[in-house]
């Protein structure tokens, strides 16, 4: 282990099983390679997702198990040390109370004690109500987290841990040129939400305040990747992507700073640890 980075912790809190290595993949196995103690929390076990060659569904139960088996298996070809899954309804993250979702997830961040924490953005990538829910509850429970007056619901073995402050807070936040090389490699993301399409939803570059270079751990990310068999009917056609395609994937990972306690101004991050070390 790295011991200049040893004592430092990342967490991300995410929607669904894949998200982790399609969306934060190059993250996690960067920091996790320089000594960082890298956390996930997982919001469903996925059982509305696709299950088998053809991309059709399963039982719901059968389909979230094998999930996060696949899920346990990315993430330890990651690097990441601890994986949590909260049990939320796939498909449904934003009928979940408030008041159980952002305890849930306080509960996480004061065990934890995270330095610095990823979810998704408030667009939820292209517009996915789960990712868009996840966003919302972790940001709450961000500053939640930090409440010396906030108390977890559900007894007091959840609110046992003491109050805690993550120094930062970080939004993944993709560029166009990141979604077409994306969607070029899969297909065009469109989903149909209370009969309105939405699409992927890149960010502007200037709103661009972090871009770290993953461009070491693209075999890695894409090891990850596979480990997601139940899902494949989706990625097979990674298989016939250049090196040059792939680093265009996995390459980089690019976030907006939400908050940070450290450090500000438009100069791009090239370090989500910036201020930290």
């Amino acid at each position: 282990m790295n011991t200049v980075n040893k004592g430092l912790k990342l967490l991300a809190v995410l929607a669904h099983p894949d998200d982790e290595s399609l969306g934060f993949g190059g993250t996690f196995a960067r920091y996790a390679a320089e000594g960082i103690e890298t956390f996930l929390v997982t919001a469903t076990r996925g059982e509305r997702g696709r299950f088998g060659p053809g991309g059709e569904r399963g039982d719901p139960v059968e389909v979230g198990r094998v999930r996060e088996v696949e899920l346990r298996a990315a993430a330890a070809v990651l690097g990441i040390r601890e994986v949590c899954v909260l049990g939320f309804p796939d498909g449904a993250v934003d009928n979940v109370p408030a008041a159980t979702a952002v305890g849930a997830i306080v509960a996480h961040i004061r065990r934890i004690r995270p330095d610095v924490i990823v979810t998704f953005g408030p667009e939820g990538a292209y517009g996915h109500p789960d990712h868009i829910a996840i966003s919302q509850f972790t940001t709450a429970a961000t500053v939640c987290a930090a409440d010396s007056g906030y108390r977890i619901d559900g007894g007091s073995q959840m609110d046992s841990f003491a109050p805690h402050r993550a120094a930062k807070l970080h939004y993944l936040a993709w560029r166009k040129d990141k979604w077409e090389a994306y969607q070029a490699a899969f297909r065009k993301l469109t989903s149909m939400v209370d009969g309105v399409e939405r699409q992927a939803t890149p960010w502007p570059d200037w709103a661009v305040t972090t871009q770290i270079d993953t461009s070491a751990f693209w075999t890695i990310v894409w090891k990850a990747v596979r480990c997601h068999q139940t899902q494949m009917s989706i990625y097979e056609r990674l298989d016939d992507l250049t090196e040059e395609q792939q680093t265009a994937l996995w390459g980089s990972q690019e976030f907006y700073r939400v908050y940070s306690s450290l450090n500000g101004r438009r100069k791009r991050e090239t370090d989500l640890f910036e201020g930290l070390r």
